[in-house]
């Protein structure tokens, strides 16, 4: 805002800027909650204690004065803001939204960033809900990859595979009063059955993901998509990080991130392997410097991910952090600048 003028300052002038500007800085205030987790932050408050300052308003300007603090209220208040915050809601059902918010304490807006994180080394993509039908044998021996946390059906290389956990809970909310893996393969039209803890899918690949691809915009595949994800990784860290005494979406984020592409718990190289390394400090910077420090040596192995890819997964997370996006809220900005890297 621009506060200087040629004209010589009255009292009234002066008095009516020192109200006005005071009434600006408690509709901000008011606004924006009793604490700012943003980096700017810091900068926001010095730029109203220099209007708090001024003393070149004069009669004159008392017109425009009012008509740009009025225009500053509006712009806070606008369509805009509202929809940006409706605009990540969209992304969920009514019921899931409820669900995330009762269990984990985090909003739509939280969890949709925390999906775009995780999304684009996963898929190169933002727009993460595309990939609720998503189906694909990639070649890291963990069978056919599912849906918008990668559920797999085993393999050499996952032993203890999610997918079956999944086909188990859509024969769930589909109705069945005693739900089982085999039970929610019929219900999709796909012929399978356990081998010990690992599921083996009978059917060719093409009719597989064929008819994995056609649950796309299935609403009960959806949510047992949103149930089995929680049940499988991110209870355990919502958990983990509550242990710690941390609730921020970012910390939220970097362990479900971590969980589903490492494992939740079990060796070294899972959620739980690097959290062991990780110090006990409560400071949540200092324990979430050396959290990522941990996992970035050994993320581009063990097939997790494709060197370089796996440093610039973590990477998103540990700037986050240094940029001050903690909540994870107006932070569209600050996730497409973090995820604008280029996928081995």
């Amino acid at each position: 805002m621009n506060l200087t003028h040629n004209k010589p300052t009255t009292s009234r002038g002066k008095w009516i800027a020192m109200i006005l500007s005071f009434a600006l800085l408690g509709s901000i205030t008011a606004m924006s909650g009793p604490v700012q987790t943003k980096a700017f932050a810091e900068e926001n408050n010095a730029a109203a204690e220099q209007v708090l300052d001024s003393t070149e308003l004069g009669s004159d300007s008392e017109a425009a004065t009012v008509e740009s603090l009025s225009a500053a209220s509006s712009d806070l208040n606008s369509p805009a803001v509202a929809a940006a915050a409706s605009s990540h809601d969209a992304n969920f059902s009514p019921d899931t939204l409820q669900f995330l918010k009762t269990n984990t304490g985090l909003d739509g807006e939280q969890w949709d960033n925390i999906m775009m994180l995780v999304n684009k080394p996963e898929q190169d993509d933002l727009n993460w809900t595309k990939y609720y039908g998503y189906c694909e044998d990639i070649k890291d021996n963990r069978g056919y990859t599912i849906g918008i946390f990668g559920a797999t059906t085993g393999g050499s290389n996952d032993t203890g595979p999610d997918g079956p956990a999944l086909f188990k809970e859509y024969d769930r909310i589909k109705g069945a009063s005693n739900p089982t893996v085999e039970g929610g393969l019929k219900r999709i039209g796909v012929n399978g059955k356990m081998s010990g803890s690992i599921l083996k899918i009978t059917d060719s690949n093409s009719v597989f993901v064929k008819k994995i691809n056609g649950l796309q915009n299935d609403a009960a595949w959806r949510e047992a998509m949103w149930r089995t994800f929680y049940n499988v990784y991110i209870k355990y860290s919502v958990d983990q990080a509550k242990k710690r005494g941390f609730t921020s979406a970012l910390i939220i984020g970097s362990f479900v991130d971590t969980a589903l592409n490492q494992g939740a718990d079990g060796d070294s190289g899972s959620l739980e392997g690097i959290l062991s390394r990780s110090g006990s400090s409560k400071d949540e910077k200092t324990f979430m410097t050396k959290f990522y420090a941990e996992r970035t040596k050994i993320v581009d192995t063990n097939d997790y991910n494709q060197p370089p890819n796996g440093k610039n997964r973590v990477k998103q997370w540990s700037t986050l952090l240094s940029l001050g996006e903690t909540d994870l809220k107006d932070a569209d900005a600050a996730v497409k600048k973090v995820t604008n890297w280029t996928m081995k």
